[in-house]
């Protein structure tokens, strides 16, 4: 654990790593920051984004066109559950309330069955790499799509995807995930909240030890 997030404050932290240039593959959400930062003091390792990162991204982007088409739909918490879900979890009758409630907003729909397919593809896993050449592709046409939608969401996720998809692509390759760094993460935030908060760093860093271990 270091206090801070700028490379300034992380520096020390970094220079003590040993064998740095022995790492070879860093998992990370999308961060520029910390892409940076890897690229420097880590030059041999490869960058995977985190899938579970670029998923709640594109869920994000499509929550804020449905924002956009219908403001009220989006705040009825049945309808939220099930336009979370993938596609491949919804039951039968869950998939027939959907299609109802997509009968009066059909451009909805057509976003939203563009958006599981876009999952689909991203959830793929283990796959070689003259399987991953032939899916690249569809990967890119799907970029385009999402650029030349006209939708500010689809734009900003579009255009975000691209300045990403080396690390997004590398997904198809590695099963390395940010699981257990998350499920730590939650963890230091329950010690702190149960704490009230630390006014010291070393305190809060030495409960973590002891808790996270």
């Amino acid at each position: 654990m270091a206090l801070g997030r700028s490379e300034s404050a992380l520096l020390p932290y970094l220079k003590a790593i040993p064998d740095k240039d022995n790492t070879r593959v860093v998992v990370m959400d999308l961060s520029e920051t910390y892409r940076a930062l890897v690229k420097k003091h880590f030059p041999n390792a490869k960058i995977v984004a985190d899938r579970f990162h670029v998923i709640r991204l594109i869920n994000y982007q499509f929550l804020k066109v449905w924002q956009f088409i219908d403001p009220a739909g989006r705040k009825n918490r049945g309808l939220l559950s099930l336009m979370r879900r993938h596609e491949a979890k919804l039951s039968f009758q869950q998939r027939l309330k959907l299609l109802a409630y997509f009968q009066e907003f059909p451009p909805l729909q057509i976003i939203w069955e563009f958006k599981q397919k876009l999952c689909r593809l991203l959830l793929i896993k283990m796959r070689t790499k003259k399987q991953c050449k032939h899916m690249i592709p569809l990967f890119l046409r799907y970029l385009q799509q999402l650029k030349d939608s006209k939708l500010e969401p689809l734009v900003t996720l579009g255009k975000t995807l691209e300045s990403w998809s080396e690390e997004i692509v590398r997904m198809w390759r590695f099963t390395k995930s940010n699981g257990i760094t998350e499920g730590f993460h939650n963890k230091m935030e329950m010690i702190s909240r149960r704490a009230f908060g630390f006014r010291n760093f070393e305190n809060y860093r030495l409960r973590v030890r002891t808790l996270c271990g």
